[in-house]
């Protein structure tokens, strides 16, 4: 699920006993084609950093096996190329959630668009460039509105499933989904939860997405640096927009969407990765990236793609309508210009 680092952690953390208040851990590995890092506050906390790292590696490893489009033996994959298998919990948790922002995006969020992402060249096949034809051939299969709204209603009384249980209509095409709008951000709400169910309050979970809760090493909030969304920035940290600063509390969710890392040009028009699934077209507006503070990482990310979508003005009327933080940056004559919420904390 490698799709984008656009947020750059700026605390610094050496690794710590789990005895003491105020001692923090840093847990790292990889996971989901990139890094993660975890830090989190060990007091009270009768875990061993040691079963702590080997339970979120466990944790992330299950995620990739549900809903990793590149894993060609993920549940997912496996679903998408038209096996029957045994749906897991996570697998329906998201699948549901997805069908929910479909509903209120009004189709800008579309799950069920992956043939859509394949052709463009964003998803899980090669693609690039295709005609207006072939994106109208595989927009008559893409569509959450043809599919069941909850997967658990699809399955059958053996608890398998195949794609084309989701379907309203028996006779319409089997879907391919791609969940790549939510999947990071939803891995850092698992992980956010496996700590706390081990009662930590202060945390940063950072797996391309960040999920943070409570205060840092120095008690005081996160520090998140927000990248400048230009062309050919593909370093986190190496050019920052500004640096984002939580409220020290939580549990806060913040997730960057942009259109600065993954596209490809063609006789000077540029196509980006997000793609317009009410319209089958890559977005050709001036929004350059979205970032998004929720109260979890799943709804910051699927709000940040949403965002991404409509563009500037559409997306400022979201934020407000849905009383998230936000902060827009857009290219206003060959220059960036930023646009924030009033209680979206940056500078």
């Amino acid at each position: 699920m490698l799709r984008r680092y656009l947020l750059t952690v700026l605390a610094v953390l050496a690794m710590a006993s789990c005895s003491g208040a105020g001692d923090y851990v840093l847990l790292s590995g990889y996971a989901q084609g990139g890094t993660y890092a975890v830090k989190y506050n060990s007091a009270g906390v009768r875990t061993r950093p040691e079963k702590m790292q080997a339970a979120v590696d466990t944790l992330l490893r299950e995620i990739d096996f549900t809903l990793s489009g590149y894993n060609k033996a993920s549940l997912l994959s496996r679903l998408n190329s038209g096996e029957t298998i045994t749906p897991n919990k996570m697998l329906c948790d998201v699948y549901d959630i997805s069908y929910r922002f479909y509903v209120e995006s009004e189709g800008a969020m579309d799950v069920a668009s992956g043939p859509l992402f394949d052709i463009w060249g964003f998803g899980f096949k090669e693609g690039s460039l295709p005609p207006r034809t072939a994106v109208d051939s595989v927009m008559a299969s893409c569509g959450m509105e043809r599919l069941k709204a909850r997967m658990e209603d699809a399955i059958r009384p053996d608890g398998t499933l195949c794609a084309s249980d989701l379907l309203i209509n028996p006779d319409g095409t089997a879907p391919i989904l791609n969940f790549n709008a939510i999947a990071q951000g939803y891995s850092c709400d698992v992980i956010a939860e496996f700590l706390h169910s081990h009662g930590v309050h202060d945390m940063l979970v950072d797996i391309g997405e960040i999920f943070c809760e409570g205060v840092n090493p120095k008690g005081n909030p996160w520090n998140v640096g927000v990248d400048s969304p230009k062309d050919g920035n593909n370093t986190p940290g190496a050019d920052m927009e500004g640096v984002w600063h939580s409220d020290g509390q939580g549990p806060q969710g913040i997730v960057t969407s942009g259109n600065y890392r993954k596209f490809y040009v063609v006789d000077g028009v540029k196509y980006s990765h997000t793609i317009d699934p009410r319209i089958g077209e890559p977005v050709h507006h001036s929004l350059l990236s979205a970032t998004v503070v929720a109260p979890d990482a799943t709804t910051a990310d699927a709000v940040a793609t949403w965002c991404m979508v409509l563009g500037v003005s559409e997306a400022q009327s979201l934020l407000s309508r849905l009383g998230l933080q936000g902060c827009l940056i857009y290219d206003d004559g060959g220059s960036n210009a930023v646009w924030k919420t009033d209680y979206f904390n940056f500078d």
